[in-house]
């Protein structure tokens, strides 16, 4: 890493963790930096805390899937997680970027940021990444059905369609007798009872 950019918030990285960042890189005009999972929580925690750099505001997290990836990547490991933080002292901009593979775990960063615990759970059921300190609860899942099996983002799940059982009368993808239009000039098809056509 450089020793001395315009950004105190990179500044500090390179003067307080240099050995802890794997890469750094800027890409259309957002700036990254890798870390491993066990290093996450001590740079976050810096990055918020720091009094040039005040990273307070946690926009996300995502979760990525590359089992099938087959171009050079940012960091090692088939699940990725990318942290979106926010600094409204910079007016800046971070992404943090960590991957694990099957059976390893990331630490949770709710304990530094509350708005982290849904996405992470989030990512946890979609792609069966754990957190360490947000595990989910045993036999309970967080957006899918407690009897749901696996995880239906992953590259190795198949595609498909599920069986949904609605309720309340409902007879479908939309409730009978209402007109859901679509603005898109490709799309055309059936919703409810109404033909709808984009065009």
């Amino acid at each position: 890493m450089s020793t001395e950019t315009s950004r105190p918030d990179l500044d500090l990285l390179n003067k307080k963790f240099s050995k802890l960042i794997l890469k750094q890189f800027e890409n259309r005009g957002d700036q990254y930096i890798c870390v491993k999972p066990a290093d996450l929580p001590t740079v976050v925690e810096a990055l918020k805390n720091d009094p040039s750099t005040k990273y307070d505001y946690f926009v996300e997290c995502v979760g990525v899937d590359y089992l099938t990836w087959q171009h050079p990547r940012d960091i090692e490991g088939r699940f990725e997680v990318v942290y979106n933080l926010y600094s409204l002292h910079l007016n800046e901009r971070l992404f943090i970027k960590t991957a694990v593979n099957e059976g390893e775990t990331i630490p949770t960063l709710k304990e530094i940021f509350l708005g982290a615990e849904y996405p992470e759970r989030e990512i946890q059921d979609l792609y069966g990444v754990i957190f360490a300190g947000n595990e989910p609860v045993e036999g309970e899942r967080f957006l899918l059905p407690d009897d749901w099996v696996g995880f239906p983002l992953r590259k190795d799940v198949g595609l498909g369609g599920e069986d949904v059982v609605f309720h309340d009368g409902t007879e479908g993808p939309a409730v009978e007798d209402i007109q859901m239009p679509h603005a898109g000039e490709s799309f055309e098809g059936t919703t409810g009872s109404s033909e709808i056509s984009g065009r």
